[in-house]
């Protein structure tokens, strides 16, 4: 991070935001980073979400649709994963499905596409520990994404690289809305903003997520849902890079095991974004980089 922020590095300006991106994030946003409305299901009614884990094929979800939600918007997961969580997970596979240079930055520089996918590589197989918290609200569990954005980050990170998160009001989720429909304060919102050690900060929203129609039950053991997010990242220094938007679907998959443990595999996609990358036209919405991991959670005890 230091040095993609350093006035004297060598690389363009674009290419630094994006190596500041890779050195703080490897493993949590998508390589092609290097980095809703309502639970309806919003897929292609022919493409279940549980078969996005399979294929190397995957094209961007569309929006989610407005929904009686409004205001108190989120993805909720069921009811087993309330609570804090001892997390260990780990990277099992990194593919580029269209070619390396889909990841060489807003350019398309293969250089950069080569050190990104390396550099994932080297983290193959390596456990990453962590812990995640879900909390119960009045809509169903809802992860708390002030403290799990900051675990994963310093987590991947292997140091503090977090200065603050914060929510930040959208129409779809926001505390007025929220608390006049009887939510509480501590009730989790779907943007958050990110501001780092360093001089950068990035917001993200989320622009779609749905859950397997086989899931809409709280008597299953097994759930499957996704979440599309949109970061902005910025540097906010004297550097006059402009900001860089990207777009990361994660895919999970999980099973509980009993009251204290559970299983699940993740899957994050990457995604060009037309603001923001010369070959985004090229990718036809398709992912350009797939992450595949495996967790598993531990319930810490009270």
């Amino acid at each position: 991070v230091v040095r993609a922020w350093n006035h004297n590095h060598p690389t363009p300006r674009r290419e630094a935001i994006v190596d500041s991106i890779r050195k703080i994030t490897t493993g949590v946003s998508s390589l092609a980073v290097i980095s809703g409305l309502g639970d309806n299901y919003v897929l292609a009614a022919t493409t279940s979400i549980s078969s996005r884990m399979n294929t190397d094929i995957l094209t961007i979800p569309s929006p989610s649709s407005a929904s009686e939600l409004n205001g108190v918007d989120n993805l909720y997961y069921p009811p087993w994963m309330e609570g804090e969580w001892d997390v260990v997970q780990t990277l099992v596979n990194v593919s580029t499905p269209l070619g390396i240079k889909y990841l060489g930055g807003p350019n398309g520089i293969e250089s950069i596409g080569r050190e990104s996918i390396t550099e994932a590589q080297t983290q193959l197989d390596k456990p990453v520990r962590f812990q995640l918290n879900y909390r119960k609200t009045k809509w169903g569990v809802a992860e708390d994404r002030l403290f799990n954005t900051r675990q994963r980050l310093d987590a991947f990170a292997g140091r503090s690289v977090v200065a603050n998160v914060q929510y930040a009001d959208v129409g779809v989720s926001n505390r007025q809305t929220l608390v006049n429909l009887g939510g509480t304060e501590n009730d989790p919102l779907q943007t958050t903003m990110t501001r780092f050690k360093g001089p950068a900060a990035q917001k993200t929203f989320v622009v779609s997520h749905g859950i397997e129609k086989d899931n809409n039950t709280t008597n299953t053991n097994h759930w499957v849902g996704y979440e599309l997010d949109r970061s902005i990242f910025a540097l906010t220094n004297s550097n006059t890079a402009p900001p860089l938007t990207t777009d990361s679907e994660l895919v999970w998959d999980i099973t509980r095991i009993d009251d204290t443990s559970l299983k699940a595999n993740l899957r994050l996609a990457g995604y060009l974004n037309a603001q923001s990358d010369t070959l985004y036209f090229d990718a036809r919405q398709r992912a350009v980089s797939l992450q595949d991991y495996t967790l598993v959670y531990t319930k810490k005890q009270e």
